[in-house]
């Protein structure tokens, strides 16, 4: 339990800390949101990719507000019953009815105990966390049907494009591509800070959550899969890899990787989910940027670089993504309300040596979903080809980000 008048403190101060960020890009997630009450708004996303900033976004359109970060180390030891007194305390402050603003709560046991006391009394509530699986299970039993979900990922292409004031363009995208969205590593061009990054999630999200104590294995698969973007990988084959007894312990570490949002995983399609689960999967980073940063090996592979660029506007949009995988593959076959309804095939520059096999690859799978449109995104070339009655349209990455 905390002593009132530091809960006083802590709330004045951090308050005028929010309201006193810079106001930075609106973010495109901000369309979207809209407060309800008896409705408690859940923003998730990897440390560091701007939540706080979006939460400056959404409180300065309200009067009363009732702002407080979990992570400030003045409330370490911060309980459950701490939050009627918070409660007391803003109402005292600032009187009346105001907003709920929690900042990381999933750091708070039982936290979804009084969100759940607040949405039955038809408050409106924001909260965030960088801990999907954490929210998750809690949401899924205290507050089924009384939450709304978004992710917030790093700055998009276009978001990027309105934080340095830049036109879209070749250019410009090449220098995304490179330095990703991570708007703290943009404005001082600071790798440690990205460094830093992976060292808090490995150690402050998994390795004091979860009790583990090799912290260097840890750190050594994460940066295997930052570093192996677009590739195959079995639970079985890092098990191998970096020695561990348990394959448990790996299905472990690649979940806690997932649920803090350092990577994204996919399956290779199959209409039988128990295929989907055993077949090898692919891996995906967060951001380029940060792969960059804590690989030496990432930023060598152009091609693999901007496959994660395009995954990641993918991902923005759809949780149901694959890899195709028959005689030929396909980079994402793309499930939306059931059906597939889009292919893509991604290639750094269509030449005589890949032409064929990046067709090839893409046709099977149009004629797997029975599609007539199948998409090649590049560096910088742009075509349309007709193969076999099938339509294949051939756009620069750049390009096609401006609309997704």
């Amino acid at each position: 339990m905390i002593r009132n008048e530091i809960l006083e403190e802590v709330i004045k101060s951090q308050k005028e800390w929010i309201l006193g960020l810079e106001e930075g890009v609106n973010r495109e997630k901000l369309l979207e949101i809209e407060l309800k009450s008896s409705f408690a708004l859940v923003i998730s996303g990897i440390r560091r990719c701007g939540k706080s900033t979006l939460l400056s976004q959404i409180l300065k359109k309200y009067n009363k507000i009732y702002y407080l970060n979990l992570e400030d180390p003045r409330l370490d030891g911060f309980e459950l019953k701490d939050f009627n007194k918070i409660d007391e305390i803003c109402k005292q402050l600032y009187g009346g009815e105001g907003i709920y603003f929690f900042d990381e709560i999933q750091n708070v046991l039982k936290w979804e105990k009084f969100v759940r006391y607040l949405t039955d009394r038809n408050k409106k509530i924001v909260i965030t966390g960088s801990n999907a699986s954490l929210l998750s299970r809690e949401l899924g039993t205290k507050l089924t049907g009384r939450h709304l979900r978004i992710e917030l990922f790093p700055f998009s292409y276009k978001e990027f494009l309105n934080f340095f004031k830049l036109k879209p363009s070749q250019n410009s995208f090449e220098k995304f591509l490179f330095e990703g969205g991570f708007p703290e590593f943009l404005k001082k061009h600071d790798p440690t800070i990205l460094h830093e990054l992976l060292n808090d999630v490995i150690m402050r999200d998994i390795a004091v959550r979860f009790k583990i104590k090799n912290t260097q294995i840890l750190r050594k698969i994460a940066i295997y899969l930052i570093s192996n973007i677009g590739k195959e990988f079995s639970y079985n084959s890092l098990k191998k890899m970096f020695e561990i007894k348990s394959i448990q312990t790996v299905i472990d570490y690649i979940s806690y990787f997932k649920d803090a949002y350092v990577i994204f995983t996919i399956p290779k399609f199959s209409y039988s989910y128990r295929k989907q689960q055993v077949n090898p999967k692919k891996v995906y980073s967060i951001d380029n940027g940060f792969s960059h940063a804590n690989s030496v090996s990432f930023s060598k592979d152009k091609g693999k670089m901007l496959e994660n660029s395009v995954f990641l506007a993918l991902r923005r949009k759809y949780n149901e993504i694959f890899y195709f995988q028959e005689k030929g593959e396909c980079d994402f076959v793309v499930k939306k309300k059931e059906k597939v309804n889009e292919v893509i095939q991604v290639c750094y520059d269509l030449n005589d040596e890949n032409q064929k096999r990046e067709v090839e690859g893409l046709i099977e799978a149009m004629k797997e979903f029975n599609l007539k449109t199948g998409l090649i995104l590049t560096l910088n070339q742009e075509d349309e080809m007709i193969i076999e009655n099938y339509k294949i349209k051939v756009i620069p990455v750049w390009k096609w980000l401006l609309y997704n």
